[in-house]
């Protein structure tokens, strides 16, 4: 298993206060996304749990992507992977992430 964090700067969730979500399933290929209240407004903390090695780069890059798109300032992304490939890596962000714009 590979772990890193990283802690990237998004505009404020507005539902950042109350967040609690959970998309996914860990297994062969796929991932979950836990979503909780992050520490900073501004920022979106993450932490990825991966069993693929030697990806952070594609991490960043679709973290980042998923970051700037949706409000997720004020939140925390717990991510746990099973080998997904970034396309379902990015959906499952924005599953996560549209879940708590429902909510608005």
């Amino acid at each position: 298993m590979e772990r890193f964090t990283l802690s990237l700067p998004s505009a404020p969730c507005a539902r950042a206060d109350a967040a609690a979500a959970l998309c996914g399933v860990v297994s062969s290929g796929n991932l979950e996304i836990l979503v909780d209240r992050g520490s900073m407004a501004d920022r979106c903390d993450i932490e990825v749990n991966t069993s693929a090695h030697g990806f952070r780069e594609t991490w960043e890059a679709v973290l980042t992507d998923a970051v700037t798109r949706h409000a997720a300032g004020g939140l925390a992304l717990a991510i746990n992977d099973a080998g997904a490939t970034p396309a379902v890596v990015s959906l499952r962000l924005d599953q996560a992430l549209e879940a708590l714009e429902d909510r608005s």
